[in-house]
């Protein structure tokens, strides 16, 4: 075969397609593991080095720290930094080094050259310890105290498990103070604001004439009583937390610093404490699986640069689950009409075309307009008329779930619609002709036949609405998606699903982490780590829509056989 016949069958362009969905696939699975090992790498625990660097005049430091990463610079860099770098030098290597401690040294992360850097030893007694303030904190455990009494020595042989014994303790202090101030204090709250919205009822309605004065203060009354319930309820639960918290600053660690200062470190701030270099494998995977469920279940701390991300995996779920709720039955009812029952003419055309651009148009312009018409207009007079009595303070006329979701619905309707057209358009004439023919009206051929058929491209259009809108971030920060979250909109109080309030999202988080951190080198692996669960996120929700849409499409196909 020649040159020219062999360019005429074809084979170029299909060996040139399938390498390029090849290069693709590459490209693909290399940044997702690369994404992987930066981010979910970050929850291994590394070793922890201690060395000394000496300087030019001759003083030494001690440092204690994990290597973050290392770079090779141009030996004119540090000398430009006013470091002494010897003239022969050309390249000198340098290391990011984690020293935690932020409390003492005010920085946890400082670039340090092989210049005057000694040996590196691997101490197993060096411990890490996890704060909820301040950070990492790296040294050696010297004594414990209760009370201000000491209960073990550093040196003694059960020191290690008593320390942990007694981390653990206030850890089941904290979630019990935590199952307090959510739980029981937040229903104490929940019902003290109903009863100040009562009273304001009350107030209005007296100020209108609607009720007498006999009967606001005989309602009045009641409402006192139920105040002054509720607040002793409420000083009984403040009594015990108060208790809890003499408990959890029982127990201090004083612990040694890299220079040999001794610190004092409250127990009931650690919420884990290692040893990385005396931990074998087994242990060191069940460190790392403990951590990575302690990211996905846990709330942030530190500026949302530590802790977990389980709000913002909430929130992106929840809001996407209501979006599809909300954007299916409008782009199929739209898309039904449109292909079944408009008039064809010029009119349609314009209605298409508009519908074309919609999908077109930047997402920060739904995001304003979800400001001004969703949570403007119709939340402040959803705001008049049901909830006068909370106002100033607006309950719907502010941004939230309910307006986050309706956004992101009128985002994604163009391609809802769009799918379902086309796959309303690729159901054959005669599959309709015959339904008429056997006696069925048009609304039965369209409803039970025509439009059962089309499921699986309406689960199409879903599936690409998913796609965006979990992934959309700038017109969120319009329309209710925040920094932090102080509590979900699911809990126990009337009426349990809160859609007024507003939400993280793992997109928002992701560049809040990413370019609002202000420790930027702590938040950088967590931007890959939340990257990751923001993929694997979209890409079950995904999955759960295309293996509906395949059973849909298995099932009407048995069918019409």
């Amino acid at each position: 075969m020649t040159f020219k016949h062999w360019l005429k069958s074809g084979s170029p362009w299909i060996w040139l397609n399938a390498g390029a969905i090849t290069i693709s696939m590459i490209m693909v699975v290399g940044l997702l593991t690369l994404i992987a090992v930066r981010g979910f790498g970050h929850f291994w625990p590394s070793p922890i080095i201690e060395t000394t660097l000496t300087d030019a005049d001759g003083e030494s430091i001690t440092i204690i720290g994990e290597v973050t990463r290392s770079q090779t610079v141009a030996a004119d860099v540090l000398r430009d930094a006013g470091l002494e770098v010897p003239e022969n030098l050309l390249l000198v290597n340098r290391y990011l080094i984690k020293q935690g401690n932020r409390d003492v040294w005010g920085r946890d992360f400082v670039w340090y050259s092989e210049i005057g850097m000694g040996e590196w030893d691997y101490p197993r007694d060096v411990m890490r310890l996890e704060r909820r303030e301040w950070g990492d904190f790296y040294g050696y455990a010297v004594r414990l105290l209760a009370n201000g009494t000491v209960v073990s020595e550093a040196v003694d042989e059960g020191f290690w498990a008593e320390l942990q014994a007694r981390i653990q303790r206030s850890n089941d202090l904290f979630d019990e103070i935590r199952g307090i101030e959510r739980g029981a204090i937040g229903s104490i709250n929940n019902a003290l604001e109903r009863v100040r919205l009562g009273e304001r009822r009350l107030e209005l309605n007296r100020e209108a004439g609607r009720i007498d004065q006999a009967e606001y203060e005989r309602r009045m009354a009641d409402f006192a009583v139920q105040r002054q319930r509720l607040d002793e309820d409420y000083a009984v639960l403040q009594a015990q937390l108060d208790q809890l918290y003499v408990d959890v600053r029982r127990d201090t660690l004083v612990a040694a610093v890299a220079d040999g200062r001794e610190v004092e470190i409250a127990v009931g701030q650690i919420i884990r404490a290692v040893q990385p270099n005396a931990m074998v494998l087994s242990d060191k995977l069940g460190f790392y699986v403990d951590t990575l469920w302690d990211f996905f279940s846990g709330f942030p701390r530190e500026a949302n640069t530590e802790g977990g991300i389980f709000p913002a995996i909430f929130g992106t779920v929840a809001m996407v689950l209501i979006m599809s709720i909300i954007v299916t039955p409008f782009g199929v009812l739209a898309a039904i009409y449109l292909r079944e029952y408009a008039r064809q003419g010029p009119l349609l055309r314009i209605i298409r075309i508009s519908v074309y651009n919609l999908a077109g148009v930047p997402s920060i312009v739904f995001g304003v307009f979800g400001l001004g018409f969703f949570i403007y207009f119709i939340g402040g007079a959803i705001d008049q008329q049901f909830f006068p009595a909370a106002l100033p303070a607006p309950t719907f006329g502010t941004p939230g779930l309910m307006w986050a979701s309706f956004t992101l619905a009128l985002l994604t309707l163009p391609v809802v619609i769009v799918a379902t057209e086309e796959g309303l358009s690729r159901i054959p004439s005669t599959i309709r002709q015959g339904s008429l023919a056997l006696g069925a009206t048009k609304s039965e051929t369209l409803w039970k036949v025509v439009v059962p058929l089309a499921t699986p491209a309406m689960m199409t259009g879903l599936i690409l609405a998913i796609a965006r809108a979990a992934g959309e971030v700038a017109p969120l920060m319009l329309v209710g998606v925040v920094k932090l979250a102080p509590t979900l909109p699911i809990d126990g109080n009337f009426p349990f699903i809160h859609l007024e309030r507003k939400i993280m999202h793992l997109g928002f988080h992701i560049y809040d982490v990413g370019f609002q951190s202000p420790n930027a080198e702590a938040a950088q692996p967590l931007v890959y780590a939340t990257a990751l669960t923001l993929v694997l996120i979209i890409i079950t929700l995904n999955l759960s829509a295309i293996s509906i849409r395949n059973h849909l499409r298995e099932k009407y196909r048995s069918a019409s056989d």
